[in-house]
């Protein structure tokens, strides 16, 4: 990658602009400056002050073949190519173009955000006069020149034409750099005034300069995302999905056959109307299936690779992403859809039912790029008991909370294989897996992978609701509005001493209704029960049972023995955790050592 920094007059900038030699990527998002930031703007050439930087990339690279759009406001004819694109500055080009060429209106908007058309005209006698005052010359006015007032029943002033112009004393901004502006000038009724306006503010316009920074056609896609993303600090941070989109909407092989660019962004919609049944899927980002789309498209690759002697590596980072093609994209998209709904399910007959309750959202990238390679192997008893292991493996062993490119590849690359035999090697993931007692102290809310996991777990363990008989399928999670909540209800800890710890940990949480929770209120549990029983006309033996359910030991329940309770449902709950990952949870509290220090616990959900 190289660059020039060229310095180039506003007039040579707006020339180009209108021309179509510079015009936007079609990642950029839309023109959004309000009226007073366009206006200050104009103060801004007209001072003659500095307004920073444009950036430009050079075109012609079959590499970095974006799909280009004209600068908004600038009538350019249908199929002029770019020489550049504008990869920094587009607000400010869009603003100078709409107001000083053309007829100078600039589709904008107010400080609330409401839409305006405005020109905007500089009072020359305020100007010349007080050049110190040049803000107040500036004005913005509606696009047919007429300012009203008194609910538009009153004229405040009227410049829509050259004769009123003349009359006011105001000259329309959108002639500064125009061929027409000497006739204007020379037809002024005060023809002194008029030529000091010229001498004192559009000669010195006219060679207002704008430094550049060009890139030159070797630049690459992932060089082109870093440097949009450093320099538009004000803007709206960029992602390879958008830089995606241009890139594929210039495919001309898709266009030749197709006759019509490819909208990436349709196609998501697309994708996300197919999911609109599946609510664990409305969190699953666009960029998220890229980088599934990504590690598929390299594990084909490195397969073909592995076949002639040539090493290729699996991949998800986003520069990788960035050299997806449409052709990559096309290929991976019907069976990434498909693969992503039955991740859903997966997840159902997990408990997890929703976005919200997902441990790791991210997750689901590796698992349905792998539903993909195994295709309905997936399904068997044998694999399927497996891909559960790897996936609660990442959860209690809470590795997908970090950087977890690498760990996706590595989960793509081994799980499938290991799934299948029994004598492939174990993943990292399922390796690396840890969890220790201690840890089910300073679970306290949903903010941890873990917490969602042990609730999960606990529903998948048969766990039903404690005032009507009902196991917690998706259906009745749903209808009966179920959440999670304290065992030991927070009023009784309080009042009796419970320590925060204690009393927050997820030891003392289980998934109840609404309704149950509302009987159960902030009374002792030994009273509680007996509304329970009474409300519900269930019987002791009945309820004992349903708590058991929830690893509950009811007799402590009964007797409020806080301690006891406790202590039995971390165990519980250790062994509940050891079956899911199939490995032994050290006990590093019952055992005599202390636990961890509360100091980094989870703020509480409130």
């Amino acid at each position: 990658m190289g660059f020039q920094t060229p310095m180039y007059t506003l007039e040579k900038y707006l020339e180009r602009t209108t021309n179509g030699e510079i015009q936007l990527p079609d990642f950029q998002r839309g023109y959004k400056w309000d009226e007073e930031r366009v206006r200050q703007l104009l103060i801004t050439v007209l001072r003659g002050h500095p307004m920073g930087v444009v950036m430009l990339l050079e075109t012609g690279n079959d590499q970095v073949r974006f799909k280009p759009r004209p600068v908004e406001g600038a009538v350019v004819p249908q199929g002029v190519e770019p020489r550049y694109l504008l990869l920094d500055g587009q607000q400010r080009l869009t603003s100078l173009t709409q107001a000083l060429t053309g007829d100078g209106v600039v589709n904008t908007k107010d400080t609330r955000g409401k839409l305006l058309d405005r020109r905007f005209f500089v009072d020359i006698e305020k100007a010349v006069n007080y050049p110190d005052e040049i803000e107040e010359a500036v004005v913005s006015i509606p696009a047919d020149g007429v300012i009203r007032e008194n609910f538009n029943r009153d004229i405040k002033l009227d410049v829509s034409t050259t004769e009123k112009q003349y009359e006011n004393g105001y000259l329309p901004l959108s002639l500064l750099y125009s061929n027409k502006l000497l006739r204007w000038v020379m037809k002024y009724p005060n023809n002194d005034l008029a030529m000091k306006f010229h001498e004192k503010f559009v000669e010195p316009a006219k060679s207002y300069q704008i430094p550049a920074i060009e890139l030159d056609k070797e630049t690459e896609k992932a060089a082109v995302a870093t440097v949009f993303e450093k320099v538009n600090i004000g803007g709206l941070p960029l992602n390879v999905f958008e830089l995606l989109t241009a890139v594929f909407a210039g495919d001309g092989e898709y266009y030749a056959s197709n006759g019509a660019d490819f909208r990436l962004n349709d196609d998501w919609q697309e994708t996300k109307e197919q999911w609109k049944d599946y609510p664990v899927l409305s969190r699953v980002e666009n960029t998220d299936f890229l980088q599934a789309v990504t590690m598929l498209a390299s594990l084909k690759r490195q397969n073909a690779g592995s076949e002639s002697g040539r090493k290729i590596a699996v991949t998800a980072k986003r520069e990788d992403v960035l050299k997806l093609t449409l052709r990559d994209y096309l290929e991976w998209r019907d069976e990434l859809r498909e693969a992503f709904i039955w991740a859903s399910a997966f997840l159902a007959d997990l408990h997890i039912f929703t976005a919200r309750d997902i441990p790791y959202p991210k997750q689901l990238v590796p698992l349905a790029a792998i539903r993909v390679v195994l295709g309905s192997d997936a399904d068997l008893h044998h694999v399927r008991a497996r891909l559960v292991h790897w996936y609660w493996s990442g959860v209690f062993g809470e590795l997908y909370g970090g950087a977890i490119e690498t760990r996706f590849v590595r989960d793509l690359e081994a799980v499938p294989t290991w799934a299948r035999s029994d004598g492939a090697p174990t993943p990292r993931t399922v390796a690396d897996a840890n969890f220790v007692e201690s840890r089910l102290h300073s679970l306290r809310t949903r903010n941890s992978a873990a917490y969602k996991g042990a609730m999960a777990l606990l529903m998948h363990n048969g766990s039903m609701d404690w005032m009507e008989a009902k196991e917690f399928g998706a259906y009745q999670y749903k209808e009966m509005d179920v959440d999670i909540h304290h065992i030991f209800p927070y009023a009784w800890c309080t009042k009796n001493g419970i320590d925060a710890e204690r009393r927050e940990s997820i030891v003392n949480k289980t998934m109840l209704s609404a309704k149950t929770n509302r009987v159960i209120g902030g009374v002792a549990p030994s009273s509680y029960v007996h509304k329970i029983e009474a409300k519900a006309e269930i019987p002791e033996a009945t309820l004992d049972d349903v708590l058991s359910r929830h690893l509950i030991n009811p007799g402590h329940l009964r007797a409020d023995d806080f301690d006891a309770f406790f202590s039995a449902r971390r165990e519980s709950l250790c062994q509940l955790i050891e079956a899911a990952l199939n490995k032994p949870v050290p006990r590093d509290v019952s055992s005599g050592v202390s636990a961890e220090d509360s100091s980094h616990f989870e703020q509480e959900d409130i």
